[in-house]
C-alpha cells in the first residue's frame, strides 16, 4: 500500500511527462486508470492543479519538488520509478525525444542514469 506522499509523487511524476508534449488521449485513459489502481483520485487531481498552475514551469517545478523527496529514496526505489515512466511511455509505442530528454533529466537527479540506459537498450 501507497502513502498520500508516494502516490502524489507517482502521479505527478508520469502527468509531468506525458504534459510534456501535450497529453493525448491514450494517455489520459493510462493516467486514469493509474489512479483507480492505486486509490489516487485526490493525488491525481493534485498533480493535475499543479501541472495547470503554469503549463510552462510545470517539469521545471515537478523536478524541484520531486528531488526533494526522492533523494531520500532508496536506489530500488528510484529505478522503480524511472521503470514506471519508461514503460508507461511505450505504452504508445514509441517515446518523443522531448520525453526521453525529460526522463534522463530525472534519472541524472536521482542518480539512475545508468539503469534508465540499460531499461531503454532492452
Amino acid at each position: 500500500m501507497k502513502s498520500s506522499e508516494e502516490k502524489k509523487v507517482y502521479m505527478l511524476l508520469k502527468s509531468v511527462i506525458f504534459h510534456y508534449h501535450g497529453l493525448d488521449e491514450e494517455e489520459k485513459k493510462d493516467l486514469d486508470k493509474t489512479s483507480e489502481e492505486l486509490d489516487a483520485k485526490s493525488e491525481y487531481t493534485w498533480a493535475l492543479q499543479f501541472i495547470s498552475e503554469d503549463y510552462i514551469t510545470a517539469f521545471d517545478r515537478a523536478r524541484e519538488y520531486l528531488n526533494n523527496i526522492i533523494g531520500d529514496y532508496p536506489k530500488d526505489k528510484r529505478i522503480e520509478l524511472i521503470n514506471m515512466v519508461w514503460q508507461a511511455n511505450n505504452l504508445k509505442g514509441y517515446v518523443t525525444e522531448m520525453e526521453a530528454t525529460a526522463m534522463l533529466k530525472l534519472a541524472k537527479d536521482w542518480n539512475v542514469q545508468k539503469e534508465l540506459i540499460d531499461l531503454v537498450l532492452k
